[in-house]
């Protein structure tokens, strides 16, 4: 529902909080006075974009999971979880309460209560509302983009070689005998194989802390963690006591001469690094909205860095470099360039386009 709608369903009460939250000017006991002089205060683009630029980076997170969960309506218990989330710093975290939080949103008129008996303990942003954050947030960020003065001088792009890379795994697997030591990993010398075998190849994973993106992250480089925990996710492999094998189905997909569509691929990904990065689908969404042209990579990242919260071992940077543009840039959703100068620069790809568009009608 639209603001207006929800307005008409809130209690006296509730409009009376509004009301005097943005000090209009209107008769307390008439609940058409409150709506008109709500809808007034709250409906020019002047007043998103002056709260909007006046929020707390905390509560900007906040607003930002609003906008992107893919859910319309929310338990309280899941707004807390949120609030919490938003909250990167001890000091934050003490400064005030995830209900503090909530109740300042539904002062705003910016959270309200479902309006049927099945949603009445739920919350839900007014669509419309919604649609004019997310128009006011995009002008902020692609302000402070820095563009490219023309096309870089070199720049790479990787369409449609994860599903031939797939395959090629797959074709390895079924053409070799492939051990496992007792941690169900493959041992170095078939990993190397491997890589020389695929598009893009891979550093093998050395000594250190590696956990939180897939099932397999940990024991072998990014992106073919990503590849191999897909074909384990698809049943296309299994990992017997004898070794590595093809499952029925992977063999079926090799003589058949099938490729995945690359947006599974992508599903497959945010669905395995949301745990570490709970806001990931707004972060790609606002990456594709600000890099249709070729822009700096530093600027992006000076926009993004706010909603991006720091995941054990890997830094804010860290996280925005190789956990979302280097697997973007495999998942054939962006290119990355650099000029003369080795100044570095991202544009989104048509796929990484569609690709958003796609994910945006699944929410």
């Amino acid at each position: 529902m639209n603001l207006a709608d929800m307005l008409t369903f809130a209690d006296i009460g509730q409009l009376s909080r509004i009301a005097n939250h943005y000090r209009c000017d209107c008769n307390e006991n008439s609940k058409h006075e409150l709506i008109q002089s709500i809808l007034q205060t709250i409906g020019s683009r002047e007043f998103i974009e002056q709260h909007v630029s006046g929020l707390s980076l905390e509560d900007l997170r906040f607003l930002n999971t609003l906008l992107f969960d893919g859910r319309r309506q929310f338990s309280l218990e899941e707004l807390i979880a949120f609030a919490q989330q938003s909250r990167f710093t001890e000091d934050a975290r003490e400064k005030e309460s995830p209900r503090d939080v909530i109740t300042r949103f539904r002062q705003r008129g910016w959270l309200f209560n479902g309006s049927t008996q099945n949603t009445r303990y739920l919350f839900e942003v007014p669509e419309d509302l919604s649609q004019r954050f997310r128009e006011v947030l995009e002008r902020r960020f692609k302000s402070e983009m820095i563009p490219a003065l023309g096309e870089p001088s070199m720049y790479r792009e990787e369409i449609d070689l994860l599903p031939e890379d797939l395959n090629l795994f797959l074709r390895y697997v079924q053409n070799h005998e492939i051990p496992l030591n007792n941690e169900g990993i493959m041992y170095r010398r078939n990993q190397m194989q491997i890589m020389e075998t695929l598009h893009i190849s891979e550093s093998l994973v050395g000594k250190g802390w590696r956990f939180g993106y897939g099932r397999r992250f940990k024991d072998y480089p990014s992106r073919f963690a990503l590849l191999y925990d897909y074909a384990f996710h698809a049943r296309l492999i299994r990992e017997d006591v004898g070794g590595l094998r093809l499952t029925p189905h992977g063999v079926s997909m090799l003589d058949d001469e099938k490729r995945d569509p690359m947006m599974q691929f992508v599903s497959f990904w945010l669905r395995l690094y949301k745990g570490p990065i709970p806001n990931l689908l707004s972060i790609v969404y606002w990456i594709e909205r600000c890099s249709k042209e070729w822009v700096m990579i530093s600027s992006l990242y000076e926009n993004m860095e706010t909603l991006i919260k720091p995941f054990y071992y890997d830094s804010s940077e860290s996280i925005f470099e190789e956990r979302i543009l280097r697997m973007m840039l495999h998942l054939g959703m962006v290119r990355m360039g650099e000029d003369d100068e080795r100044v570095r620069y991202i544009q989104t790809t048509n796929f990484g386009r569609s690709a958003v568009q796609g994910l945006q009608k699944i929410r």
